[in-house]
């Protein structure tokens, strides 16, 4: 966990938390109807039909291992620091580690094997390298534009050019 995240420029190393994020933990099996009815073969549908209302629900959703306010892994804080180096503090943080469910579900649904797991306007964008990537080559700054996020980088430049 440690050596992953070390790998990370010291200013995202050096990012404190802010404030706690909406959060969902109801089980995704309870979302899809709960346990009357039974389950055969309409489950995994019912179960991709919520798991594509959680993706489009709002139009910045990470499926991750903890909460924005505690990580879990070093992969889930990075995004929620890369997240808040840009000052996008409005969005929707699910904890796949509080339902099984969702966690094989989301995984699923992207053809992603692996947590965490951003969503930009109910697009797949990727995991924590992608997200990563997206933030040193600026692409992550014009992505939040499209959703009409303005990112913080952009006044720290502003600031930086005055000194």
């Amino acid at each position: 966990m440690n050596g992953s995240f070390c790998r990370l420029p010291a200013a995202l190393r050096q990012l404190v938390v802010s404030r706690p994020l909406l959060l969902v933990t109801r089980p995704l099996s309870q979302a899809a109807g709960g346990a009357a009815g039974g389950g055969g073969g309409g489950s995994s549908s019912s179960g991709a039909e919520e798991v594509a209302k959680l993706v489009r629900a709002h139009p910045v959703v990470v499926f991750m291992k903890g909460t924005p306010a505690q990580p879990q892994c070093g992969f889930s804080n990075a995004v929620v620091q890369i997240l808040r180096l840009h000052g996008v503090n409005d969005y929707r943080a699910y904890d796949v580690l509080q339902d099984h469910d969702l966690r094989q579900g989301i995984k699923n649904y992207s053809n992603w094997p692996t947590i965490p797991q951003v969503y930009l306007n109910g697009e797949f964008v990727g995991g924590c390298d992608i997200l990563l990537q997206m933030h040193q080559s600026g692409d992550l700054v014009e992505e939040l534009k499209k959703l009409g996020i303005r990112s913080a980088l952009l006044d720290a430049e502003k600031d930086h050019g005055k000194k």
